[in-house]
């Protein structure tokens, strides 16, 4: 073990061999760290945390620390991380608000700096959260998801495996696996560029982008687009998915409106041929609304 001086580790803590502990980290009771972690300086492991071996957690981390909930508890749960996972400056994890409970984090995850992990989350793996995303207690956030900077995730929403959600969106609902999601909580496409980084085959990827045009384009409400899907498609992706939407508690992503992307365009548009600003965009568009065509003079 290499532990600078000036770190403050407990004697309760269990340090397994060649961890190393930067100046002014701090490691306190009960916490376990694994073989060959590295925990760069001002780095806080509080207790009841468990690190797995390879995992890096970089300057002004805070790990296990108390869940930012208003209600007052003499006790709280555990947090438990896996293996080669990489925490970035001042990114954050709770511990479960639950006594005998956990917030879990798989293997092979990466969170990028001032990325913020709530209480009672379930984090799976292979997983890239990147800088500022905010996921609210008991959320969860399947195998193989990326999600980009800036985006805030609702209490108990589901991010699917192989979903990627585009930066600055906001998620209040479900996203299912597979699936592109950007804006506020909005399926955009399947997220192909993920299938074929995964791997997956042409014959997978053009049966899940199938199942996607049944699920969202074909006009069926959700049951009966399901019902749809357990009739045409026997692969285990599409069984997946289907049992992904089975189980939402919070409802499934919608797909965006084609009105609003067409008043987007035609502004747009009016944009392009009157040069005015964008912040008059919707401006524009209500004026014409009202007066039906532009006057000669403004086209």
């Amino acid at each position: 073990m290499n532990i600078h001086p000036t770190a403050i580790v407990s004697e309760k803590a269990k340090l397994e061999e060649e961890v190393e502990v930067g100046p002014y980290a701090v490691i306190a009771d009960g916490v376990k760290i694994g073989r060959r972690t590295k925990i760069y300086s001002h780095a806080h492991i509080l207790e009841q945390t468990t690190i797995g071996d390879d995992c890096q957690v970089h300057i002004g981390a805070v790990l296990g620390h108390l869940p930012q909930i208003r209600k007052g508890t003499a006790s709280f749960g555990r947090l438990i991380i896996g293996q080669r996972n990489i925490f970035r400056e001042y990114a954050t994890v709770h511990r479960s608000s639950r006594d005998g409970e956990a917030t879990i984090i798989g293997n092979d995850n990466y969170f990028m700096a001032f990325s913020h992990i709530a209480h009672d989350c379930r984090i799976g793996s292979y997983i890239t959260i990147c800088n500022g995303t905010l996921i609210a207690g008991h959320a969860e956030v399947c195998d193989n998801a990326f999600i980009s900077g800036n985006v805030t995730v609702h209490q108990f929403c589901r991010i699917g495996k192989l979903s990627m959600v585009a930066g600055l969106s906001r998620v209040a609902k479900d996203v299912p696996p597979y699936m592109l999601v950007k804006g506020d909580s909005i399926v955009w496409a399947v997220n192909s560029v993920g299938l074929r980084r995964a791997n997956f085959s042409v014959h997978s990827r053009s049966q899940i982008k199938a199942a996607f045009k049944l699920l969202y384009k074909s006009g069926l409400n959700v049951r009966q687009a399901v019902e749809e899907l357990q009739k045409k498609f026997d692969s285990c992706e599409i069984k997946h998915l289907i049992d992904f939407i089975l189980h939402s508690r919070r409802g499934i992503c919608g797909y965006k409106s084609p009105a609003f992307w067409e008043r987007i365009r035609l502004g747009a548009a009016a944009i392009r041929r009157r040069k005015i600003p964008a912040y008059q965009l919707f401006q524009g568009n209500q004026k014409r609304q009202k007066s039906g065509n532009l006057k000669c003079s403004e086209r």
